[in-house]
Parts: structure tokens; C-alpha cells; sequence
């Protein structure tokens, strides 16, 4: 059984027990958490149900671990103009483990 989720601007395909990393969400670690827009959901029977027929499902999950990501560098240049920008960027996410499927 498994679930298509989106939270962040993404969607993730998730399972009972699985490890996720998405976009920051509230919380500390330890924290249950809900998450209620939910695309797609396959039952044990392997049939699919979308749309109005997921409108009651929700994924419960726990929080592991709230970080930020290894850093990302961003390089502009302009050639011949002895023109550069270096820029860094760490990004917040939150680790969850889903713990349940409804």
C-alpha cells in the first residue's frame, strides 16, 4: 500500500515505514504529523483511487529530524567583462518516517 503526497510544491510517493526528507514543516522531532493532500492512494489489492475518492485519507508520519542541506553554490559570469557572483545556499528540510497510511 502506498500514497502520493504533496507538500512543498512537490509530491512524493510514500510507503508505511519509509523515510522521506520534504520542505520544512513545524515541529520538533518526536512531533506527529498529518499530511492531508493526498493525490493518489493504492490499496493492499493493488486498485488505485484518485481524486474524490481519496477526499478522507490522511498519511500520519513522525518527525526524525529537523536540518538544513549540504550547500549549494551559485556561479554568474559574464565573459569578457571580468564580470562574477558567487552566491551559497543551505536549505531547511524536515525528515519524516511515514507511521501510518488511513
Amino acid at each position: 500500500m502506498y500514497a502520493v503526497v504533496r507538500t512543498g510544491g512537490k509530491q512524493y510517493k510514500v510507503a508505511v515505514n519509509d523515510v522521506v526528507r520534504v520542505e520544512k514543516l513545524l515541529g520538533e522531532p518526536g512531533d506527529a504529523v498529518s499530511l492531508n493532500d493526498i493525490l493518489l492512494v493504492s490499496d493492499s489489492d493493488g486498485i488505485l483511487r484518485t481524486g474524490d475518492a481519496v477526499a478522507g485519507a490522511s498519511v500520519s508520519a513522525t518527525i526524525l529530524r529537523q536540518d538544513r542541506d549540504k550547500k549549494i553554490l551559485i556561479f554568474k559570469k559574464r565573459r569578457r567583462k571580468n564580470s562574477r557572483r558567487r552566491q551559497g545556499h543551505r536549505q531547511y528540510f524536515t525528515e519524516l518516517k511515514i507511521t501510518s497510511i488511513q
